[in-house]
């Protein structure tokens, strides 16, 4: 096995290549045991007072190492509903049934969250999940709340709701059916086709203006994908679910997100067609966005995977971020600002246009909601 190298202090973990303490050299996390993830690396939480870090020994040895395999830890949450006050977003409340998530998708701006559970934004984001069965109990006493004043609430803002996970947890689908007891209105952002599963409900919903949902699409190359958001659901399946979708009388759209400069933003165009042919009446799209740790993560990434474009990618970033990997301002976070920013937006606007989309934007119902009665469900004490 090889040796595990501890330091003391803020949790940081070094560049890739550099050495431990000039003689021992850091070892990345190989192909056999990372395989089907996103991320590279899994460093320690910015939070840990200790790091430790695999360094080639001499021994040759470290291909013993195991595999990363997932796991869900049930945890007992207290609240379900997270409330917001973002200016630059547009709805003021969000659910997460599941922290972290299976996607793995090497670039998502949510891996920063895992460190609040001491666990690595890295590989341990992706593999160390958290299931919370217990939401649609809380959901349903939230909603009964006195004075709560219904307002749609978004569902995939975080954590992936309809990761593999889902399948055997159902978790999504239970909250479903609470919201769609009391009439209360959703809106849905997923990687993954597992979403037509709940089109039974989804439809009866949309019969009362109640939900919306948003494939999110970042490129039409399956070789890309695989490589960049490995348990997703591959291209051609989220247009099967758009279709399937607004088949359904579902209100289906895309979301091309994240724009990633000279890697997908030359696909706006082709993923807003073919996402128009198979039904999509709207459509958004999202920066990419690096804060915190997912910057070294996805900058690991492209050195991997496509290292002939790392300085042009990151240097196109920087351009639009202030000269920084990213720049968390209300209203530019999602944009970016300066030239090459404001021709991918504007590109989008002008094939948006063309293909007549967001020709009416959607508002959801919230006038039929039925507060739940006799207060909900009781919860335990302790």
């Amino acid at each position: 096995m090889p040796m595990i190298a501890a330091k003391e202090g803020p949790a940081q973990a070094p560049a890739s290549g550099q050495a431990a303490d000039g003689v021992l050299q850091p070892i990345g996390i190989s192909d056999e045991r990372r395989r089907g993830r996103g991320a590279g690396l899994n460093m320690a939480g910015r939070f840990e007072r200790r790091a430790t870090e695999n360094v080639d020994d001499g021994w040759d040895s470290h291909e013993d190492l195991p595999p990363f395999k997932t796991t869900v830890q049930e945890e007992k949450a207290r609240t379900i509903i997270t409330r917001n006050a973002s200016p630059d977003i547009s709805f003021d409340r969000s659910i997460n049934p599941y922290r972290g998530c299976e996607h793995g998708c090497s670039y998502c701006f949510a891996r920063p969250s895992h460190a609040f559970m001491g666990l690595s934004p890295g590989i341990d984001f992706e593999a160390r999940l958290f299931a919370k069965p217990n939401a649609a109990e809380l959901l349903e006493r939230e909603l009964s709340a006195p004075g709560y004043v219904p307002k749609p609430i978004a569902i995939g803002t975080n954590t992936d709701a309809y990761q593999p996970a889902e399948r055997s947890y159902t978790l999504m689908r239970e909250i479903l059916e609470v919201l769609d007891r009391y009439h209360h209105p959703v809106a849905i952002v997923t990687k993954s086709a597992l979403v037509q599963r709940d089109i039974d409900i989804l439809a009866r919903m949309a019969e009362r203006n109640l939900c919306k949902v948003a494939l999110s699409v970042t490129t039409l190359d399956k070789k890309l994908c695989r490589s960049m958001e490995p348990r997703a659901s591959a291209p051609h399946k989220r247009l099967q679910a758009i279709k399937a979708l607004s088949d359904a009388g579902v209100p289906a759209s895309v979301m091309v997100a994240p724009v990633i400069p000279a890697l997908t933003d030359s696909e706006i165009e082709t993923i807003l067609e073919a996402s128009a042919e198979h039904g999509a009446a709207e459509a958004g799209f999202v920066l990419l966005r690096l804060p915190r740790e997912v910057s070294e993560l996805f900058r690991d990434w492209l050195l991997r995977e496509r290292p002939g474009q790392y300085q042009h990618v990151m240097s196109l970033i920087r351009s639009m971020r202030g000269g920084k990997d990213y720049d968390a301002n209300w209203g530019e976070r999602m944009r970016g600002k300066g030239p090459y920013a404001d021709q991918i937006a504007k590109r989008f606007q002008l094939a948006a246009k063309r293909l007549g989309l967001n020709t009416r934007r959607r508002k959801l119902n919230t006038e039929l909601f039925v507060s739940p009665q006799k207060g909900g469900v009781q919860l335990d004490l302790f």
